[in-house]
């Protein structure tokens, strides 16, 4: 696991430090050494809590497993870990504290890597942000391969650390941010990174991220009328934040468990699943819903994403994966899910994802668009 510290003063920096003002950090390294930070310095992930002399399959040292799995076998470390204490984690309560400033928590999951995640994870927080009042956060929690920050058009940002915790980054007023991909030196550094230390950086995210950060305090120049309406909210006890969408990685390991297990106290309001026609995706997805029901992950449904093709000239429509087992809809009739809906391909989505910009905005005519909206508009039903 990571070792968490939620003062930035105790954040420690790898080996040759980048200075402050420079955006990301290399975060790969295991050595450290300890620096103090002044309160605006740049955010770092901490190293986890597997030694660095420990074999290849560690359970870490915060396992129940510590100290007895075959992999320990012959480790310097196993008389320690084996006798350290184990129990419930201690930071499950402060989590939790952390998550009564959000309203509803929304995983984004597949089984299939490729279908589009991340893609309807950015369209459904701004779709959901466009309402001024709304109040929207993005967790990235794809270690290996975060494109959040691209999408959004966030590319090349850092997050920086404060007396309350990390600060995400901000899209707009209304929608903020938090990636592993604002940590990382370059887009081009790749996160070799075991289990125990993937699960360290969500429980980061999850307990060392102000997601509330500003919102507690006016703004200079605000205007009358939202503050006002800042300060019922307050007053009634509902939480800040209205929607928080958790892009999670293809699969059904490390990641997904650590964001149902860190937030099982917290609840989590469901999960949108996401696949494309053909059945080899839909394979994949029978087992995302496996694991969604094992672990009591409620459904809130299934999308069809690139269901077809649509001619942006003509919108004449073609099959690209054609759905030989009845696609989606199919599926959920089988399962005795909710069919979301389907939503085609368009050319200027891939464009749109580039640029890091809102593709329902910028083409809102498109047969996509529409299908996207509809879609947003079923999930934003079944949550309320």
């Amino acid at each position: 696991m990571l070792a968490v510290q939620s003062q930035p003063s105790l954040l420690r920096s790898t080996e040759n430090p980048q200075p402050s003002n420079q955006p990301g950090h290399p975060i790969a390294s295991s050595a450290t050494v300890s620096t103090s930070t002044a309160p605006d310095s740049v955010a770092r992930a901490l190293p986890d809590q597997v030694p660095e002399n420990a074999p290849e399959h560690c359970p870490g040292t915060e396992s129940d497993q510590a100290g007895k799995a075959s992999a320990c076998q012959g480790c310097p470390n196993q008389s320690v870990c084996a006798s350290a204490p184990k129990g419930p984690d201690p930071d499950l309560p402060i989590i939790k504290e952390r998550m009564k400033a959000v309203k509803s928590k929304i995983l984004i999951m597949s089984g299939k890597g490729g279908v589009g995640k991340s893609t309807f994870t950015a369209q459904l927080g701004w779709a959901f942000s466009s309402d001024e009042e709304t109040q929207t956060a993005i967790m990235d929690i794809d270690i290996c391969g975060p494109s959040i920050p691209t999408i959004l058009g966030l590319a090349n940002q850092s997050i920086h650390a404060s007396s309350t915790g990390w600060s995400p980054v901000y899209v707009s007023d209304n929608l903020c941010c938090m990636s592993i991909g604002f940590l990382l030196p370059s887009q081009t550094s790749a996160v070799i990174w075991r289990g125990p230390k993937k699960n360290g950086l969500i429980k980061q995210f999850l307990k060392d991220v102000d997601w509330t950060a500003g919102l507690e305090e006016e703004e200079e120049g605000e205007e009358r009328e939202e503050r006002d309406m800042r300060e019922e909210r307050e007053e009634r006890g509902e939480p800040l934040i209205d929607y928080m969408l958790i892009d999670t990685p293809p699969g059904t390991s490390d990641e997904h468990l650590s964001i149902v297990g860190y937030l099982k106290e917290s609840g989590i309001d469901g999960a949108v699943l996401l696949t494309t026609p053909q059945e080899v995706s839909l394979q994949d997805v029978r087992k995302e819903i496996s694991f969604c029901r094992k672990m009591s992950v409620p459904i809130i449904g299934i999308v069809e994403n690139m269901a077809g093709f649509v001619c942006p000239a003509c919108h004449g429509r073609s099959d690209i994966f054609y759905p030989s087992t009845g696609g989606a809809k199919a599926l959920c009739e089988e399962l005795g899910l909710n069919f979301l809906g389907s939503v085609p391909l368009d050319p200027r989505i891939g464009k749109c994802c580039d640029l890091g910009e809102s593709f329902v905005d910028e083409y809102p005519d498109s047969p996509a668009s529409k299908a996207y909206l509809e879609v947003i508009d079923k999930i934003r039903k079944i949550v309320a």
